[in-house]
């Protein structure tokens, strides 16, 4: 695990980074609670998270599922409310394991990967939000559903039962100007209102999960309901 900067930075970077989101919700005409702030605890351990709580945040996010586990067995006696995001590529064989702990899962990205995470959350007793994940940079480096598998997935959600579709999520590339992401947010915004406009309903592509630490204002310029922040919160992380 990274190590954890002190309780009273985390407060502050924390701080910081909801100032920054009302900023920049606000001179897009949107409000501050508008957006959704996930802080990405991946690889920071018990101690930062804890700090972080005290603070007041209550949404994490977490990319593996066999690290995550750990975690939310040790809070969620303590801190019940907390709300755990699971935001990294998952394979299809760990579905069971994700579809009972998680209470948003952003990556989905095929429909077999739905129905399995469908049959967890049944299993497991759980209302389980998904998001689907857009690839609209088509790099080899990152995982996503086509536009058109997304849409698929899209619509083979409205059988769910138990799990309940509430919207995209994508990543764009690195940029080091973050304004150069904004078109990809744009796109995935864009590609919602296809969708809604093609009589997906509205309730379900909500959530817009879109932008980082490095592009968060960015992603709320273009409608980011979710933001998933880690490294400006916890500090920088260093490499296994």
């Amino acid at each position: 695990m990274t190590e954890a900067p002190d309780a009273a930075a985390i407060a502050a970077n924390l701080a910081a980074v909801q100032a920054r989101i009302a900023r920049a919700a606000e001179a897009n005409g949107r409000t501050a609670d508008a957006v959704r702030l996930v802080a990405v605890s991946k690889t920071f351990g018990l101690d930062a998270i804890r700090a972080a709580i005290d603070a007041g945040q209550r949404d994490f996010g977490e990319n593996r599922v066999q690290e995550a586990l750990p975690k939310i067995d040790a809070l969620s006696a303590a801190h019940p409310d907390l709300r755990w995001h699971l935001i990294g590529h998952l394979q299809s064989n760990k579905a069971r394991k994700a579809g009972r702990p998680f209470d948003a899962i952003h990556s989905v990205d095929s429909l077999d990967l739905l129905r399995r995470l469908e049959e967890a959350a049944v299993e497991g007793r759980r209302r389980p939000q998904f998001l689907v994940q857009v690839d609209l940079a088509g790099e080899a480096t990152k995982f996503g559903a086509s536009p058109d598998e997304a849409t698929a997935i899209v619509k083979a959600a409205a059988t769910l039962t138990a799990g309940r579709l509430v919207g995209l999520m994508t990543l764009p590339p690195f940029y080091d100007d973050p304004v150069a992401a904004r078109p990809v947010f744009a796109r995935l915004r864009a590609f919602r209102d296809e969708l809604v406009a093609g009589g997906v309903p509205a309730a379900n592509l909500a959530e817009l999960s879109m932008g980082m630490s490095h592009d968060f204002e960015a992603a709320i310029a273009e409608g980011s309901t979710i933001v998933r922040v880690g490294s400006a919160i916890f500090g920088p992380r260093t490499k296994p």
